[in-house]
Order: C-alpha cells, then structure tokens, then sequence
C-alpha cells in the first residue's frame, strides 16, 4: 500500500484541463509502476524489494532461489531431480504412483521464508509444486511434511487445492482477472503486473496521472483520483480484501469498493479458529484483528508496519510502547525476567502457528492469556506455548496468583458457550443477551449466531433484534438463520433486506427466497429483487472454480428445483476434491429426488466408505430405507446414527416415530428421550412424547406437557 501525498503539475502551466476530457489508452486505467517514480521516490523505493513487489515473479537467474544445479532429492516418497536446461529451470518428479514427468518452471512465489514455484498446465492453469524451497535453511521440503499424498488426492500439487489461478492470484497480482469458465473448467486468467504493486491498493492510476499532469484545479487535490488509506476504514478496506480468508461476492476485485460490498468474511468457525477465537488454520490477519481491543481504539495497520517495506516501524517492546504505559514494559506485570524472549508483549499477547512448514505467523487479536478457558474448553493458552512440561491448571492457577482470581469480561467467553451442546435456559438467554450486546466484537457476534441451533419459534426473536445491526456480517448471518422458517415469513423479512445498502445483506435476502415460488414474490419490489437474485448468482458462479462453490451452486439449483443441473455441478465438486464430504449426502438426496435410488445408495455407500465413522451418512440411508420399505435396515441404520453422535437428534426422533407408529411404546420412549437429553426444549420432540404417554396410558403426564406446549406457544405468539 502507498500512502500519497498529492502530485504537483508538471505541465509547467496554470492551465486547467478538465477530467472531462480525459481519454483513457490503459486496460482498465492501470498505467504500472513506472508512471509511480517520478513524483512518489521514496514510496517507491521502500516498496521495491518488499513482499509485496516480490510476490510473484518470472522464474530466470536474478528471481530462483532454489538449488536446481542438478539436485536428487526424494520426499515423502516423491523423488525430484532439480536443473537447468539452457535458461530453463526444470524439475523432473516421480510420484507415488510410479509415474513420472519433468515440468519447466514458469515463475516464482515469495522470497522469504519461503519460495514456491509455478507450472503451467493445460486449460490456462497454473499449479504450485509441493515442494518448496526453505530460504532461511536453504533446502528443499515438503508442505504437509509426512504426508503420502495420491496424485488423485485434492491436496496434491496437480489437483484444485494446489492451483494458482483459484488460490492464490488474486492476491499476489494486480488487476487480476480469474475468468473462469465453469462449463470446461477452464481459466484465461489476466493482470496488469505480476506482483502486487502501487494500483493493487491505491487503485488504477491513470486518471490519477492524467490530473497530476494537466489539471491546477486545487478542488481535487483532497481525491485525486487515487484511493488513499490514511483513515483505519479506508486502510483496511485496502489490506482486508487480501489478508482475510472471505468468500468471494463479486467476479473480479475493483479497489475502494467496500470490503461488506466484495467478500463475506469468515466467521469463527471452530474449523478455521480455536473455540475462543485464536488463529488455527490459515485466516490472513483480518478476521482475528477485528477480534481485538485494538481495532477498536482505531488502531490502524501502519501504526505498526510500514506500508511500502512491510516491515514493523520498532523492534521489540518499542513498539507495542508507542501506545502502552511504560508500566508494562516490567516485571511487575509481565513477572519475567527483563530481555528474555518471555517478557516481549506478543510472547503473551501475540502467539501465532507455523503454516506452510516455517512461516510462522503471529495472532492479532491481541489477547490476555486465559488458562482458565483452555482448562474448561482445550483452547491453547500463551503460557503453555512455552512451559510445555506445565499443564493447563498450573497455568490457570499461576495467573490467579499473579493477577487474582477474576478475569476480566471477553467476548471469547460467550463464543466458547456457543460452541456448548445441550445447554440450559439460562446459557441460552446468556447467548441471546450476547448477540445484541454492540460492545462485543461484530464477528463474534456473527459466530455465535451461526452457531445457535434453533429448534423452537420463540428462539427467533433475538435474532430478529439483530437484523437492524450496524455490521453487514452480522445483518447476513442472522438472514441466513430465517432459512428454517416456513416461506410466508421468509418473504416477510427479505422483503426489507433485499433493498439493504450492504451488497453482502442483499445476497443473504436473496438466499432466504430460494425455492419459493414466483407468485408468492409479487409483492415484494421487483426490481429490487431482480438485483439481489442477479447479486447472488454472481457471488455463486464467482465461486465455481472451488470444490465448495460447487457444492454452494448445486444446493441452489437444487433449491430452485434444478436437480438434474445440481447433480452436475455436485459431481463437478466431486471431480475437483473426492474427499469434500458435505457433497455426497447433497448429491444422494438429489438421485433421490430424480427418482434414481441406486445411484442415492451407491453415493452414500461411497460417503461411508470414505467416512465410515459419519453419523450423518448412516441416517439418511436410513431415511433411504425407509422409503424402499426396509424397516429392518433403516431402524439398524439410524441405531448406528445413534450410536457414532448420540446427540444426532433427528436420528433419534425418527426411530421414535416408527416405533410409535407401530405401538412399540417402550422402545419410542426410550428413543426420544435421547434426542431430548440434547435438545430438552424441542417443541417437536416433547409433542411426541406426549404422544408416546398417551398410548401408554399415562394420562396425566401426557396430558401435563401438552398443556406446557400450549402455554408455551401462546406465549410465543404474544
């Protein structure tokens, strides 16, 4: 990112020359970095050499880093032979499997720590080798180090998780332009320069320079046609769209649009994060930032780094003391010996994991040590990053001792309640308090409401409250929770979201009325309607060139009552990542609509195989053999159910339902009891076994919780 202050007129005139007559002669108005220098030196000069300018490059002597003077190396059962042919660099490999072939290099990624490189494959791909070159050891080593990987499998260097134009462009070029064809699978991927240069964060120049040079009209000075971060808005809005992990909205990136406008950021998922927000997988800074007190002291990115060498202003505490009392900076409170590795502020405050093999990265939520929680939940604590022969409760209780015996308030202790199975009333009100409390951070707001597991109509109301929330995530995740409800309330609240000023909001509508039908929409603003369905289907084919955009494009179609064009994308998703489960249970329930039980079975034959341990797989081939009139083996299906996620309810509910319609009082009861012992307030369930009583001819406990149900929907309706 350059921070630029405004050019001055080089035409040596005062003549003003209006924008009006401008005429652009660059693709998309991006004129490269060279037309940067003249006016921003010493930007330039900070920014060249950085991350950002080395971020991609055309592999030749000056750029490789690798050792390819004839180098025999084997990993993980490949074999390598690394060389030059003339001015090509080559590898040769032999996989796993026997087979073998030799790829020229056709560009580098990053310098340091590490460098990857690029091979052109056909249909426009691009793919990043598996092995990789450790620039601080200067060696060769495998990502996923101990891992034998098919050349089939999804994380194999050759397969979608390992591909240049879907995982990594975007963010490693400027004016990048993916242009996917999902019909052949195909990309004719373009970009105006091949690193990440001035315009990918300032926005195409050529007005920019166009003003510099004709126009004396001191008006623009304050925009001149240049995107500028010197507001924390503004900056993350140019640091965000490539330091998060986010779901696409849009088919390509266009600077200084809003980051809500572009990308949905990903909650935190206990897939991606640790249950109390820390950093697990891969997630690029942004989602844990916004976590953090400092994000909300308006804390900027180049308060700390800066923005054209990437690098940190101060080493060590200095740092951190540009804001923070000197006090800190002791013993008295860190209670570790000065100048050691454990009195700096992010040994405590800032841990981070190892990604790709030795690129450690550090969290920026910026958190207190909590101990505490890591005894309760399993979550990682900064002391025992260190004192790994300690345990969680020492820590906890060495805390107490420094600090007392009161944590203070986090938001984290709301997250990790949300992540709680079978909870109380009163942890539910705690939840639904949470959600609606602004002085908790947005995204942990939304992570709690995607968590919230709704199982009865009142436990909506809450979520309500949140749709007229300030933050464009939360607004889109509580929609998506109205997906549960019947379709005349669906319409009832997209109606009002469909027009939201956020484009992430007006998706999130959009999704609520998939699968309704069209005469039931009349009323709503069509035009209005047209945008956000046309939003949606965008943000949808933007994402086809992903195993999970597949998936999230079959699930619409099959919404849309388009099964035979949802099982397609589903086995494309198939083809890109056989082991993406969610599909299989999609794409059984489509063959099944179709009519093709066969095909229903073989692929939730194939779900068990590859996840034999799934409670999910069993019960809907249950459900399966239900429908074929094989009682005997859906009823030993849905007890496998059962037994792999005793809280699988559905599982549980429907063996109750069966052996209540066949009068088998005893075994129902026992049946949804179980489902009950995880969800104890589930109107559907407790109407059940009112049910069950009745035909055991316990009167009075039957007719008790029906006259509980009543009192608790009238309750719900007033």
């Amino acid at each position: 990112m350059l921070i630029l202050s405004a050019c001055k007129n080089n035409s040596g005139t005062d003549a003003y020359t209006d924008i009006a007559d401008f005429k652009s002669v660059h693709v998309d108005g991006y004129v490269g970095d060279a037309q940067c220098i003249q006016c921003h030196k010493t930007a330039y000069k900070e920014w060249k050499r950085s991350d950002h300018d080395l971020a991609m490059q055309i592999a030749n002597d000056s750029t490789v880093l690798g050792n390819f003077n004839d180098v025999r190396i084997t990993l993980d059962g490949v074999s390598y032979f690394f060389s030059k042919k003339n001015s090509d660099f080559t590898v040769r490999i032999k996989e796993i499997d026997g087979s073998e072939k030799e790829y020229t290099i056709g560009y580098t990624f990053g310098i340091h720590p590490l460098q990857q490189y690029l091979v052109d494959f056909e249909n426009g791909k691009k793919q990043v080798l598996r092995v990789t070159w450790d620039a601080v050891d200067k060696k060769w080593y495998h990502q996923y180090a101990g891992n034998k990987m098919d050349p089939h499998d999804w994380l194999h260097w050759t397969e979608s998780s390992q591909n240049w134009n879907t995982m990594c462009a975007e963010c490693h070029s400027t004016n990048l332009k993916k242009n996917y064809n999902h019909q052949d699978d195909s990309f004719k991927t373009t970009y105006s320069s091949i690193n990440v240069s001035c315009e990918s964060c300032h926005g195409p120049a050529e007005k920019h320079i166009f003003w510099a040079n004709n126009s004396a009209d001191k008006i623009t000075i304050a925009n001149a046609y240049i995107l500028k971060g010197n507001s924390q808005f503004d900056q993350l809005n140019m640091c965000a769209t490539c330091h998060s992990r986010r779901t696409k909205l849009t088919e390509n990136y266009v600077p200084g649009e809003y980051f809500d406008d572009q990308y949905l950021l990903q909650v935190l998922d206990t897939v991606n994060y640790h249950g109390d927000g820390q950093i697990k997988n891969e997630v690029y800074v942004y989602g844990s930032f916004v976590q953090s007190k400092m994000f909300h002291n308006d804390v900027k990115c180049t308060d700390c780094h800066n923005p054209h060498t990437l690098k940190l202003k101060k080493q060590g505490n200095n740092l951190c003391m540009q804001c923070h009392e000197p006090r800190y900076n002791e013993p008295s409170h860190h209670f570790h010996a000065l100048g050691a590795e454990s009195s700096q502020c992010v040994s405590c405050h800032m841990t981070g994991e190892t990604y790709m093999g030795i690129d450690f990265r550090r969290d920026h939520s910026f958190r207190v040590p909590r101990p505490d929680q890591s005894v309760v939940y399993g979550t990682p604590n900064a002391c025992i990053g260190c004192h790994m022969d300690k345990s969680d409760a020492w820590a906890a209780k060495q805390v107490e001792e420094w600090y007392g015996n009161q944590r203070g308030e986090h938001f984290s202790d709301g997250l990790l309640l949300s992540t709680k199975r079978g909870m109380t009333a009163v942890e539910r009100k705690m939840l639904d308090d949470y959600i609606t409390n602004l002085k908790y951070p947005a995204i942990a707001r939304a992570t709690v409401i995607d968590n919230m597991n709704m199982t009865r109509i009142e436990q909506f109301e809450p979520i309500l409250n949140t749709l007229k929330d300030t933050s464009p995530l939360v607004r889109h995740n509580a929609l998506m929770k109205f997906n549960l409800v019947n379709p005349a309330e669906r319409v009832s609240i997209a109606a009002e979201h469909i027009k939201d000023t956020s484009r992430l909001v007006r998706i999130a509508a959009a999704q609520l009325l998939n699968g309704i039908p069209k005469e039931q929409l009349q009323n709503l603003d069509q035009y209005a309607l047209g945008k956000a369905q046309d939003e949606l289907r965008t943000m949808l084919y933007s994402n086809a060139d992903f195993s999970t955009g597949r998936l999230s494009l079959g699930d619409y179609l099959i919404q849309n009552n388009d099964i035979a064009g949802a099982i397609k994308q589903y086995q494309a998703g198939l083809k890109m990542d056989s082991l993406l489960l969610p599909i299989y249970p999609n794409l059984a329930t489509a063959y099944s609509m179709n009519g093709d039980t066969e095909a229903a079975f073989n692929t939730l034959n194939t779900f068990i195989k590859k996840d034999p341990n799934s409670s999910r797989a069993y019960y809907l081939r249950g459900l399966l053999n239900f429908e074929v009139k094989k009682e005997a083996l859906a009823i030993s299906d849905l007890n496998k159910a059962v037994a792999l996620d005793p809280t699988n309810t559905r599982a549980s509910y429907n063996i109750a339902t069966f052996y209540y319609q066949n009068k088998e009082w005893n075994k129902a009861e026992k049946a949804i009891k179980t489902a009950l012992n995880t969800e104890p307030q589930n109107g559907e369930y407790r109407y059940l076994l009112a049910l069950i009583y009745e035909g055991q001819g316990k009167t009075v406990e039957s007719a008790a919780l029906m006259q509980q149900l009543q009192r608790e929907q009238a309750a719900g309706r007033n």
